[in-house]
């Protein structure tokens, strides 16, 4: 795809799907100012183009993990104020493939993600999401973990959904993963 900037802009306010999305990725991938732009675009709020290009993004994840890596902190920022819950989703998948350091943890981020998991008012994706984000950040302290433990063992009492309960076996199973290592 040969397009400039407002072409792309335009073509991601309409309805897009998968096809699309991979074509507006290869347009990224052409060169970094590119995919500086659709970073810009995942910015505009309630907008159908910023929504679109921040799933456009999501389809990045493996192959610009470090440019991801690097927008950290903004990706953190824009979902902290972020409504929209898709938006919120999205956001929350690229910062579960990230990782974090343990002297630059951000405790706004990790209180968003550990208020989020016990919240029978969020969707299932948010609070599986908020699981695997907060183990990463909790894994590097004792006690941090053992406070995500404890919010692991209310989350088990609750009705779950299959994702759910994948997701909290999961984060429980690379706990004791990371427990045994460290012991």
């Amino acid at each position: 795809m040969t397009a400039s900037p407002d072409e792309i802009a335009r073509f991601l306010s309409g309805k897009i799907n998968l096809p699309d999305i991979r074509e507006v990725n290869r347009w990224a991938d052409t060169h970094e100012d590119n995919l500086k732009y659709l970073f810009s675009l995942a910015g505009l709020t309630d907008s159908r183009i910023g929504v679109n290009a921040l799933w456009s993004l999501t389809h990045m994840m493996d192959t610009h993990s470090e440019w991801m890596q690097s927008h950290q902190d903004e990706f953190i920022d824009m979902l902290l104020t972020e409504k929209h819950v898709g938006r919120r989703r999205m956001l929350l998948q690229l910062l579960r493939h990230q990782h974090y350091a343990p002297d630059a943890i951000r405790t706004d981020f990790l209180d968003y993600c550990l208020l989020r998991i016990n919240s029978e008012c969020e969707p299932y994706a948010i609070r599986c999401f908020s699981m695997y984000c907060a183990f990463e950040m909790c894994k590097f302290y004792p006690e941090l973990l053992a406070e995500l433990s404890g919010r692991l063992d209310m989350l088990s009492q609750q009705s779950l959904s299959p994702g759910l309960a994948s997701a909290l076996l999961t984060t429980r199973k690379n706990m004791r993963r990371h427990m045994r290592a460290g012991s």
